[in-house]
């Protein structure tokens, strides 16, 4: 065990009272704090299922040390969309994936849809092989991956539209 920390995760407080120093941030957001978008898969940074923003960077959270992201922002999947607490609406990427039909059984969504978030946020307009490099940690198996592509220039153009 380890003493009592603190995680603000999705801009809420929250205290770790029981957890274990050797504890993942993936198993303290997932089991503790029971928040369970970001997905357990690989557990060795590879797939990116578990992919979330430690202090605005990606991460995957399989591989941080939950103690280690102590007094650090962390942002989830759940953290994206506009009042995720009260059940709110989805973000502009999470809505163009389901527009495009880019969530089949869902288990590579949260990572994606984490990693699509954070190149829109910097490139607003990027190219397809800039998107294709922003989501390349990130493994799919049912998609083929097109209809990714294609929710990502539907977010693109969202954002595009709503700066105007």
């Amino acid at each position: 065990m380890t003493g009592p920390y603190g995680l603000t995760v999705n801009g809420r407080r929250h205290e770790v009272v029981d957890g274990w120093v050797g504890e993942s941030l993936l198993f303290v957001l997932r089991e503790r704090l029971g928040l369970p978008g970001s997905k357990n898969a690989c557990e060795e940074g590879e797939c990116g299922s578990c992919t979330v923003r430690l202090d605005d960077r990606l991460v995957c959270s399989c591989l941080v040390l939950a103690a280690a992201a102590a007094d650090r922002s962390v942002t989830t999947v759940e953290g994206l969309s506009a009042g995720h607490e009260a059940g709110g609406s989805l973000s502009d990427v999470q809505q163009a994936f389901v527009d495009a039909g880019a969530v089949q059984c869902g288990f590579c969504t949260p990572g994606l849809l984490m990693a699509v978030d954070d190149l829109l946020d910097h490139d607003p307009d990027p190219n397809d092989l800039t998107v294709r490099e922003a989501i390349s940690g990130n493994l799919c198996r049912c998609t083929g991956y097109g209809r990714i592509l294609d929710a990502v220039d539907r977010a693109a153009l969202a954002r595009r539209e709503a700066r105007t």
